[in-house]
């Protein structure tokens, strides 16, 4: 049987990255060749096969035929005489499509080397325009090795550009659009993500509701700056969404009634998707006036804080990063929310049922205390802010 190693893990072997998963093409074979070695298959729409031992997986080479619209609309050809080369020639990029044998020698037909010396994301073949998932793949590759320097080739992007003005970026699925976008928001430069998507029109194809925003270029002179913010600071997903999120409301129709939410356009985790929702709330609340002490009491229990204080934590921690590039860090509403959960830590319910009190009374009682201990935390910081200027 001949096999080859292929994709990321060759990519990423010679990037000194780690290699996280091996994934191989089998030349010149059968399914029923690997059936009867033991391999265990996998794929629905082509043959793919797990190794009996090892579990990796192991795919017969095959070539690809466009047959209709969307990134499902080809008719594979995995028989035994597909080579290595063409199957490599179905691939997006040229520093995906290098392969290993067992021996090590590489095989590299379209110069992925040379793309990976120079830090270039490049097409293989003028196919690339076939399938509208390889915008956001690339758009997801310079957002992963973006700290290593890599740029994409301007005939690649110009073919980004084309397939984002066909139309076929609206037959993704909301599923396929968030797997991208949620690889996208664990890598060190999630930003950058977002800033091809708009580079290359396919962001405004995908979220037209951001493009009709009022906001100026001036008013915005960089794109995401909250969420570029979080770059170093190696923030959860989920806090990342919330920050993509409010970052996208700024380039919304100031005077639209009610918020386009990403959650509209993607499948996310419900936990994403209603934090999101609750982060630009609050943002928007924020941007509105100063928050009383009842506003903020609202807000922790919009999060269900008390019961599930992680929500504040994930939300707390976005505003950090948002108020850093909206001015908003010393504000007393903002500082008091972000430690509001120490603040009234000390409030238990036994306490309160300890008194005396039954049934609706007791929460009555615990959200007045909870009132108060906010309003007197919000008059103290701003004594203090007061006293420094």
């Amino acid at each position: 049987m001949t096999y080859y190693l292929v994709g990321g893990a060759v990519r990423d072997a010679l990037l000194n990255l780690p290699v996280i998963e091996r994934d191989y093409v089998v030349v010149g074979s059968t399914p029923n060749a690997l059936l009867t070695r033991g391999f265990v298959p996998v794929g629905q729409d082509f043959p793919v096969f797990l190794h009996p031992i090892s579990k990796e997986e192991y795919a017969l080479a095959r070539t690809e035929r466009k047959s209709g619209r969307g990134y499902t609309g080809f008719v594979c050809d995995a028989s035994e005489d597909v080579t290595l080369e063409e199957d490599l020639l179905r691939r997006d990029l040229t520093i995906n499509a290098i392969a290993q044998d067992k021996n090590g020698q590489l095989i590299d037909p379209f110069n992925g080397l040379k793309d990976l010396e120079t830090r270039t994301l490049r097409h293989v073949s003028e196919a690339f325009v076939e399938d509208p998932l390889r915008v956001l793949r690339v758009a997801r590759f310079a957002a992963r090795f973006a700290h290593l320097g890599f740029t994409i080739a301007d005939d690649t992007l110009a073919l980004m550009k084309m397939l984002a003005g066909s139309g076929e970026l609206t037959s993704l699925t909301p599923e396929r659009v968030w797997m991208e976008t949620e690889k996208a928001l664990t890598t060190d430069a999630p930003a950058v993500y977002f800033e091809v998507l708009k580079e290359c029109k396919a962001f405004d194809a995908l979220f037209p509701e951001f493009h009709s925003g009022t906001r100026t270029t001036h008013q915005h002179s960089r794109f995401m700056p909250a969420l570029r913010a979080t770059h170093k600071q190696g923030a959860a997903p989920v806090v990342r969404f919330i920050v993509a999120q409010a970052d996208l409301n700024q380039w919304q129709d100031e005077t639209s009634q009610k918020r386009f939410s990403l959650t509209q356009k993607m499948r996310p985790p419900k936990l994403h998707e209603e934090l999101a929702i609750a982060g630009s709330q609050l943002c928007d609340a924020f941007a509105k006036s100063t928050l009383s002490a009842e506003a903020l009491l609202n807000a922790l229990h919009g999060l269900d804080a008390f019961r599930r204080p992680e929500r504040w934590e994930y939300v707390r921690e976005a505003l950090i990063f948002i108020s850093s590039q909206r001015d908003w860090e010393n504000r007393a509403d903002l500082v008091v929310f972000s430690n509001a959960l120490v603040l009234l830590n000390s409030l238990k319910v036994k306490d309160v049922i300890a008194e005396g009190y039954q049934h609706q009374a007791i929460g009555q009682e615990l959200d007045r205390r909870r009132t108060q201990i906010l309003a007197s935390a919000l008059i103290d910081h701003e004594a203090a802010q007061g006293s420094h200027e």
